[in-house]
């Protein structure tokens, strides 16, 4: 194990057994491995901590996306304005269903979707805009839907690094027409492999996602196929990991706030730290600075036996994949060109120590000081 890790879930795992092991153990001895009272409970549960109608557990947080924007009636023809800072999994979903992502900038403080930017790129064949909530810092949604509602358009909340944040007083979720949530284990909210959840205020929405989540059926029909839908469903036992976990979510959150607030204080004179918007309650999945010798600096930490980590070092409008879809259009998104050249994600869990944040405080001091 490193010096300082950039996670240690084993650490997590550790505060929580024996609770953990009876919980899955129950799932064993029941075999009750897909569908069941224990997802039901899970989705009760929260579909409450989000303070929203109704929750449905899917697969992962990509499904999620896709599932959410394919009740949305997203598909051929249409645009979905996404910004190109964010993990490639906020857009992927958006070709499969045969539309085409529109990126835009992020905004150079946050690092979330640039609002003007996005009125700018909506055109007659916008159907729907997904403000990701990256690094765990809610969107300034209230402009967002401003823009939503002006020109008819569907909001859809990426909420996977944003477990508990809130926006003006109101948790991530809540905030546009659907929700969607990864479960990975690495997230502030981890299962034990992958799982995700769309959450809404419109139960009408959360029916239908439930169907296509689950081969097209309605609730108790087992051989009726109402619609053709896919196989995206929360397992038993990464439910029962969830609820264990989620008593705990809060707590861990205000102590990811602690370590930003403690790393802010020590490095806010020699990097680009964070930025807080009055607006938003951020639970730091992620703690990101930006160094102009981002490279060396993360070097440095590594021969410090610090670990770091880049999210995300290459824009999705970058990526092979979306170069070769766009392969005869020129995206510029100069922001956030430069902002993947120089970010980097310092350790951050909520078993951190005091003395690993100021061992890596002092790490980068001593970097930047010889730079």
């Amino acid at each position: 194990m490193p010096k300082v890790p950039f996670n240690d879930l084993k650490l997590q795992l550790d505060t929580l057994q024996p609770q953990m092991g009876n919980a899955i153990q129950s799932i064993i001895e029941r075999t009750a491995f897909v569908g069941g009272s224990e997802i039901a409970a899970f989705e009760t549960e929260f579909a409450a901590y989000c303070e929203v109608a109704g929750a449905v557990g899917v697969g992962n947080g990509t499904d999620a996306i896709e599932i959410a924007l394919w009740i949305l009636g997203v598909g051929s023809g249409d645009e979905v304005i996404v910004p190109s800072h964010t993990f490639i999994a906020s857009a992927e979903p958006i070709v499969r269903l045969g539309a085409t992502p529109v990126f835009v900038e992020c905004d150079a403080a946050f690092y979330t979707i640039d609002v003007e930017a996005c009125r700018r790129a909506v055109t007659k064949r916008t159907k729907a805009i997904i403000a990701v909530h990256l690094y765990g810092q809610p969107c300034d949604m209230d402009p967002i839907n401003e823009i939503a509602k002006e020109y008819g358009l569907k909001v859809v909340e990426d909420a996977a690094q944003a477990h508990g944040a809130r926006y003006k007083g109101r948790r991530v979720g809540t905030l546009g027409d659907i929700a969607t949530f990864s479960f990975y284990p690495g997230k502030n909210l981890g299962a034990y492999g992958d799982a995700g959840a769309i959450v809404s205020n419109d139960l009408a929405l959360l029916d239908r996602a439930r169907r296509i989540a689950n081969h097209g059926r309605a609730k108790n029909e087992k051989f009726n196929h109402s619609r053709i839908g896919c196989n995206s469903r929360l397992d038993g036992i990464q439910a029962a990991v969830l609820r264990v976990k989620l008593q705990h979510l809060d707590k861990w959150n205000e102590r990811r706030r602690a370590v930003a607030a403690r790393y802010s204080a020590g490095l806010k004179d020699v990097v680009q730290v964070p930025v807080d918007p009055n607006y938003a309650e951020s639970v730091y999945h992620l703690y990101v600075i930006q160094s102009q010798d981002r490279d060396k600096l993360r070097d440095a930490l590594g021969e410090e036996d610090i670990q770091t980590g880049l999210h995300y070092p290459v824009a999705v409008h970058q990526h092979g994949g979306f170069r070769d879809y766009f392969q005869d259009e020129e995206i510029s998104l100069p922001v956030t060109e430069q902002a993947v050249s120089r970010i980097l994600s310092l350790p951050i869990f909520p078993e951190i120590t005091d003395e690993q944040i100021d061992c890596v405080i002092a790490a980068v001091h001593k970097h930047e000081a010889s730079a």
